[in-house]
């Protein structure tokens, strides 16, 4: 299992060894990084810069960040139950 910094699971992404080798190998230089005016991840950013290894090592998880980094194809709903997800995924690693 691949996952980033922020918990997303890579395993399921279509771009996957395709277009991507994942969030690590690449440094946080996400394709959608662009869209919001970036050229690295802003989450993958901010954990490099606090030395951690992941979100989980942050007492501050979730952040605003995570709150404001919303996938535009997802409902609140499925945002809250992808932060959700993620924070599990992240404790898992503990």
């Amino acid at each position: 299992m691949m996952i980033c910094v922020c918990g997303v699971n890579c395993d399921g992404c279509p771009l996957l060894n395709n277009e991507c080798a994942g969030c690590n190998a690449i440094e946080g230089k996400v394709y959608w990084a662009q869209h919001i005016g970036a050229d690295v991840c802003p989450v993958y950013k901010c954990v490099k810069e606090k030395g951690y290894q992941n979100c989980g090592d942050c007492s501050q998880i979730p952040c605003e960040l995570w709150v404001s980094l919303k996938d535009p194809s997802l409902s609140e709903e499925e945002h809250q139950k992808s932060i959700q997800h993620r924070l599990l995924i992240l404790k898992g690693l503990r």
